[in-house]
């Protein structure tokens, strides 16, 4: 079967941070590439880091969100010219759906492992997907010069989390033997020479990486007698051609300006037009006349073109399979805006326009899913975990709507008539002396156990099977209980039989009683009841949640009550009330406070935590409200 020797492709895959979008920062700096994207000649007069991290909240929080590609030109050892398209994919388990679609646009994949953390339960899912896929790996271990690095314990894990999930999934023993690259992204320099723990490769650049690589990943394989098949793989949008379609071609050529079957999801083949063809060079996309097998292009033409459509030879159209991504372990409900203070900060508050924003998410968005409620103006979204419903959320806000968001909770299952619910394997690394306090915490999540290791360091590593919705809000109190030293780390795992009851938030809340504006006076006197969540001056109404109460039960509160003035002076009078500060919440803590009778109002300017019933009179008759027997 021919192959295009003069091409590539290639994924970098690995946990969270551990310093994937670095490597290529480095790859993209040694190829050239940046400069030419800037207008720059030289090759290394770049200082931006993470270019490909261009979405905002991606910069802010340091992770990869979406899974892109660039290009890069090298040469082989024959002074070949090759072009290696490198796909750079997120490490955060909620966003595993862009994972499994960057797997499928490639041929091997280079494992990015930490010199200190080792694998992680992110390296054991984006390894199990290449596996399953018979795609050849490079293991890098990156971030030989941390001062804690212990690279030949992390190659030992590596090798033996290979044996597990080989074992698991059947495949023969020589899938084992892969090369081994030792990785400082950070400075550009890797080598086959394993270093010493806590300094950098031999080599002065990335050229025993880019070898290996080139020798490893196998050239796309095509049959020269099929006819077109190319699939769409993700979207994008241009302000000059509208969408655009990002797909790889796995047999056949494609041409600008040529006529195609679309072969869609539902079974329909429709004949239409390329009418612009681009490929990657470096950061940006350049028009092409036409493009082969293995090429990762994108094309404008077809507005209503969805991920997993196929691209064919009209007059032989034979659809390809379509991508598979892993079920939804967490739905939100996310609905118009109902509080009394609604449509002073955004611009977006009908039900129309966020049930049409709804709908565009879902387009480029394969691991997210809607589901209607029994409102009208409200929707379940459905998704990998709570991150990536949060961050769908968060960009929401961006753009100006105003929302109502409802507790996280868990997706269930039916299996052989008996409910089942997600579990999560959590990786914890924490100081020893927290090792105690977190096993007790998880242990009333209904956690289990699975290995904990203690070392030399001072350091232990535990790791435990969850529940899900035992995960929703443990995150807080986990940076609380190990002072914001511990590192948590976590992906679905599957699926069991529901255990049973669990504790809620053992504190209540303090619930805002009337409308107005909180006072320091009234704040003064309330702190003493908990912990507050508001500011002096800030807006209330009815309903919405102002604090936490030290007690389980909530508290319904007077936090706009001012000082009553007289003409007499006191000795104290003039004494300064000093308030403890508050606990501003952020979105994703916001939705981890949430209790069961509570939901988040999401506006540009604000997040508030409120009861989903305002009126205290009705809460309280609900409350006293005895079952019927």
């Amino acid at each position: 079967m021919p192959t295009r020797n003069d091409l590539r492709n290639v994924a970098i895959i690995a946990h969270v941070d551990h310093g994937k979008t670095t490597l290529v920062d480095a790859l993209l700096r040694q190829a050239g590439a940046l400069g030419r994207a800037k207008g720059e000649g030289t090759d290394n007069d770049s200082t931006q880091d993470r270019v490909m991290d261009s979405m905002d909240l991606e910069r802010e929080r340091g992770i990869t969100i979406l899974a892109k590609n660039t290009a890069i030109h090298l040469h082989d050892d024959d002074g070949n010219p090759v072009i290696v398209n490198i796909v750079d994919t997120p490490g955060h388990a909620d966003f595993g759906g862009e994972v499994e679609r960057a797997l499928s646009m490639v041929d091997g994949v280079v494992l990015l492992v930490d010199a200190s953390e080792g694998p992680l339960p992110q390296t054991r899912f984006v390894l199990r997907k290449a596996l399953a896929k018979g795609m050849p790996v490079i293991l890098a271990v990156n971030k030989t010069d941390r001062h804690d690095a212990r690279i030949e314990e992390v190659v030992d894990e590596t090798y033996e989390l290979f044996l597990e999930l080989l074992e698991d999934a059947g495949l023969p023993a020589e899938t084992l033997e892969f090369p081994i690259v030792y990785c400082n992204g950070r400075t550009g320099q890797a080598s086959l020479n394993k270093p010493e723990n806590g300094t950098v490769p031999d080599s002065p650049d990335l050229g025993p990486l880019v070898k290996t690589l080139l020798d490893t990943v196998p050239a796309p394989e095509y049959d020269a007698e099929e006819p077109l098949r190319a699939q769409v793989t993700n979207l994008d949008a241009s302000p000059f051609l509208g969408r655009l379609a990002l797909l790889r071609i796995h047999s056949g050529e494609m041409k600008r300006g040529q006529q195609v079957a679309w072969c869609k999801a539902d079974g329909t083949i429709t004949r239409t037009k390329i009418t612009e063809l681009l490929v990657t060079e470096g950061l940006t996309r350049t028009p092409a006349d036409s493009a082969g097998p293995g090429d990762l292009i994108a094309i404008a033409g077809i507005e209503d073109i969805m991920i997993g459509d196929t691209l064919a030879d009209p007059n032989d159209p034979r659809p390809l399979p379509a991508i598979t991504v892993d079920e939804p372990s967490i739905s939100i409900t996310i609905g118009i805006n109902t509080s009394p203070i609604s449509g002073k900060s955004g611009k977006k508050l009908t039900a129309r326009l966020i049930k049409n924003r709804l709908d565009q998410e879902l387009v480029g968005n394969v691991s997210v899913r809607m589901l209607p409620t029994e409102r009208p103006d409200t929707w379940e979204m459905q998704g990998r975990g709570e991150l990536a419903l949060a961050i769908l959320v968060e960009q929401l806000r961006r753009e100006e709507f105003e929302l109502t968001v409802g507790r996280p909770t868990v997706v269930t299952k039916e299996i052989d008539g008996k409910l089942h619910e997600p579990v999560e394997r959590v990786t914890i690394d924490t100081p020893g002396e927290y090792v105690g306090t977190l096993t007790q915490a998880l242990a009333t999540r209904r956690g289990r156990i699975e290995n904990l290791v203690h070392h030399d360091t001072g350091w232990a590593r535990m790791e435990y099977i969850v529940p899900s919705r035992g995960l929703i809000g443990f995150r807080t109190e986990f940076l609380t209980e190990t002072r914001g030293t511990g590192v948590l780390n976590h992906n679905l795992e599957g699926y069991e039989p529901w255990l049973g009851d669990m504790r809620a938030r053992p504190t209540g809340s303090l619930v805002a009683d009337r409308s107005g504006v909180a006072t320091t006076y009234s704040m003064f006197s309330l702190q003493e009841r908990g912990q507050m969540m508001v500011e002096p001056g800030t807006e209330v109404y009815e309903g919405m949640i102002v604090g936490e109460n030290s007690r389980p039960d909530d508290m319904d509160v007077n936090i706009t009550k001012e000082k009553k003035l007289t003409n007499m002076r006191k000795s104290t009078s003039e004494e300064l009330e000093r308030l403890i500060p508050p606990r501003i919440l952020n979105l994703e803590q916001a939705l981890e406070f949430c209790a069961e009778d509570e939901c988040v109002e999401v506006t540009p300017g604000f997040v508030r935590v409120r009861k989903v019933e305002l009126d205290q009179t009705v809460r309280g008759r609900a409350k006293n409200r005895k079952p019927k027997p």
